[in-house]
């Protein structure tokens, strides 16, 4: 048995798959909801599924892993040799995914740090990236978890909805709340902050919002080395055309992701999601 620090994150991490083969990370899956059916995201419903469903107006909600799922996970990683495991996971502002982990995380037969990342998508998946790189290079649990920790106060997330509607409805506002009713009237971009998902400006239009979103992700990004994810719900060519264009502007790209994001993130945020990671290397 290999002698290591592990990485755990959850799916909402939207890290692709070969990737986290790469770095050995583990995402322990998320519950989506739909109608009396229970499926983990991932495994058990596609996005176009959950478009549909929504579309539809058929009842999604989402809820966090066991603690008992953290716990199988933690035993499954100690058993191959894992000295220490560092557990990232998205912001406890929006999901109870962190809990359940700290309650797992008492019981392992190692150390195991979980840490609120605050971020979501790929802003959490560069985090479990950070700290995958430097607990293959032979990092500390420790070591690992400063990576992660300072990819993550320097990474940025914004998107743009069609509509604040999937979002009031599963209590994910945040700060926005207070203007929902006049908002619903417009085009909202929105970035997290604090863990917390916040209206930050309201645009008249929908391309005058996707440009607003390119300019303020270009602006951010400077010219430092920097990874971007652009991320959409059942919106390619949205995301596709976005990505082509950031590709021009940024002088000091270095990795450029594009995906669609899970039930999980989907079912708050509904069809139309376009979204976009900035986080400097």
């Amino acid at each position: 048995m290999s002698r290591h620090v592990a990485i755990v994150t959850d799916s909402t991490a939207y890290l692709p798959p070969r990737t986290m083969q790469r770095h050995g990370i583990t995402a322990v899956p998320l519950t989506v909801v739909l109608g009396d059916q229970a499926l983990e995201e991932g495994t058990e419903i596609s996005t176009r599924s959950l478009a549909q469903a929504l579309q539809k107006r058929r009842s999604v909600t989402t809820s966090r892993p066991s603690p008992r799922h953290f716990a199988e996970t933690y035993r499954e990683i100690a058993e191959s040799g894992a000295t220490g495991i560092v557990s990232l996971h998205l912001s406890a502002e929006l999901s109870g995914t962190y809990d359940a982990a700290v309650v797992a995380a008492r019981e392992a037969a190692v150390p195991v740090r979980v840490v609120d990342t605050g971020m979501v998508a790929m802003a959490l998946g560069f985090c479990a990236l950070a700290a995958a790189e430097t607990a293959g290079a032979g990092g500390t649990v420790d070591e690992a978890v400063t990576a992660a920790e300072k990819r993550a106060a320097g990474t940025a997330a914004y998107f743009y909805v069609d509509t604040l509607d999937y979002l009031r409805r599963g209590g994910r506002i945040g700060a926005a709340q207070a203007l929902l009713g006049s908002a619903l009237a417009v085009k909202p971009l929105l970035q997290l902050g604090g863990g917390r998902i916040e209206l930050l400006e309201k645009v008249r239009t929908a391309s005058k919002a996707i440009a607003r979103l390119e300019e303020i992700v270009a602006d951010r990004a400077g010219s430092a080395p920097v990874d971007i994810a652009v991320h959409h719900l059942a919106a390619p060519d949205r995301a596709s055309a976005l990505a082509d264009r950031l590709r021009a502007r940024v002088p000091g790209l270095a990795e450029l992701h594009v995906s669609e994001v899970g039930a999980v993130i989907g079912a708050h945020t509904g069809p139309g999601l376009l979204g976009v990671v900035v986080s400097p290397r």
